[in-house]
């Protein structure tokens, strides 16, 4: 099963959901002897993926359009004076555009052609096989569960990193899958499960995919995933990055984009590995990532793509022009180079180019910071059998490597439905965790006729 509803030279459409499903499809529970062991079926709940209705109304009354905003920035390039003085600490007027939206507005404006042409290629394709279409449903609740896994993770900074342990501890089909000898903090967890598994940590109910490992911790004790001793073919990053929102909602941690330098990229990454980054919408954050970041960790930058937010229906969550929130978040691709050590060289010497501006368009979770997997997207252009680490992870993929303060974060029980099934046999094994690399002939098909008239505001 594939998260690639339909492909096309523009990018792909994608259900964010399916491959989250993909690796729970069959789960057992916990600490029960072989002959007790009870099995089911998880689906991450469907609610959490609903998005019926756009936010038409963002920019309000007061904002500057599209059209005064150009002869802004116009005057921008022609006129010194544009650039504010920001100690004067005038309170500005909504007429007024300061630096960084006029640096965001020239970026928008460069890149928009590109985001309308193919969000509406792949729009049309999900209309027109039926997978986007009205949602008329009612909205039900979200899943609520209070996340103390960030907390847990300093106190766990008192805890001693013991020289003379294995930095990596296994959950095993042998061990009646016990909890008990598991040290989260401190050591990389990997499990040796074929299927996915119910843990109790902490007090919590947690559902483990099969085949994956994950280290929870801050990047102060970030020291055992660099001992696990892998080298990664691809490495996906959502940094926290620090902003005014944040600071006031209090929802999450941010970290300062000068401290990410600290991540240690050069000593997890193989020769030629592929290098994501989220990015949000901020200019100064993208400026950070492609001339200080990427150099740092000696990261060729090779492309920008552009994950666009439609809901059910196929429209933008936000307007494509909304001079506040964007429908879209740049990935900032590339690879690693390093400093040339033959010592250092992956598996082989071919690499598949990037396309820059390619579009990926999903309907977005509704939880906050929950972004979709793009290992289906990734995969072709870091190998088949690629070793893969998501950083600053807030849930586990079957077969990766990940690490983060709320690592298990999405992984808790209560984001997931649960069907009791029958015990499996060695093949529906195989066939329910699936391969992630595995060709999907739907997205290999020709494109669809075009729906007639469709209903798709650009």
């Amino acid at each position: 099963m594939m998260s690639v509803v339909f492909k096309n030279t523009n990018g792909w459409l994608l259900d964010a959901c399916s491959l989250v499903n993909q690796g729970v499809q069959l789960c057992t529970s916990a600490g029960k002897a072989a002959k007790e062991k009870s099995y089911f079926k998880c689906c991450f709940k469907q609610q959490c993926f609903k998005v019926l209705t756009s936010h038409v109304n963002v920019s309000g009354t007061n904002d500057i359009s599209i059209p005064d905003r150009l002869l802004v920035l116009q005057g921008s390039e022609n006129d010194a004076s544009v650039h504010f003085n920001r100690s004067k600490r005038r309170k500005r007027k909504r007429s007024e555009m300061n630096q960084g939206e006029i640096d965001s507005l020239a970026y928008h404006l460069k890149i928009r052609s590109a985001i309308a042409e193919g969000t509406k290629s792949l729009v049309d394709a999900g209309l027109s096989c039926g997978y986007l279409s009205d949602v008329k449903e009612e909205n039900e609740p979200l899943p609520s569960q209070e996340c103390n896994l960030a907390a847990l993770c300093d106190m766990a900074k008192g805890l001693p990193l013991v020289a003379d342990i294995s930095q990596v501890q296994f959950i095993r089909p042998e061990d009646g899958c016990s909890t008990t000898h598991l040290e989260l903090f401190t050591q990389v967890t990997e499990s040796c499960m074929d299927c996915a598994v119910e843990l109790t940590l902490m007090g919590q109910k947690y559902i483990i995919p099969p085949r994956c490992s994950f280290l929870l911790s801050d990047l102060t004790r970030i020291q055992p995933l660099v001992d696990y001793g892998k080298l990664f073919n691809l490495i996906v990053m959502d940094p926290p990055w620090e902003n005014k929102s944040v600071k006031r909602s209090g929802r999450y941690g941010f970290l300062p984009s000068t401290q990410l330098k600290r991540l240690p990229i050069p000593l997890l990454a193989a020769a030629g590995c592929v290098v994501v980054t989220w990015v949000t919408n901020r200019s100064s954050h993208l400026r950070f990532v492609k001339d200080e970041l990427y150099p740092h960790w000696g990261v060729e930058v090779l492309a920008e793509w552009f994950w666009v937010k439609v809901t059910n229906s196929g429209k933008y969550v936000f307007p494509l022009d909304s001079p506040h929130k964007k429908p879209y978040e740049v990935l900032v691709l590339g690879r690693y180079r390093g400093s040339g050590d033959d010592s250092h060289r992956s598996r082989g010497n071919t690499e598949l180019s990037m396309e820059d501006q390619r579009v990926i368009v999903s309907v977005p979770s509704a939880l906050h910071s929950h972004k979709p997997s793009l290992s289906d997207v990734l995969k072709p252009y870091a190998g088949a059998d690629a070793d893969c680490l998501e950083l600053f992870a807030r849930s586990l993929q079957p077969g990766w490597t990940s690490w983060g303060n709320e690592v298990i974060k999405f992984q808790h029980v209560s984001y997931y439905t649960v069907e009791l099934t029958s015990a499996p046999t060695d093949k529906s094994i195989d066939e329910d965790v699936g391969d992630p690399t595995d060709p999907s002939p739907e997205a290999d098909l020709p494109p669809p006729p075009p729906p007639p008239a469709p209903q798709y505001l650009v």
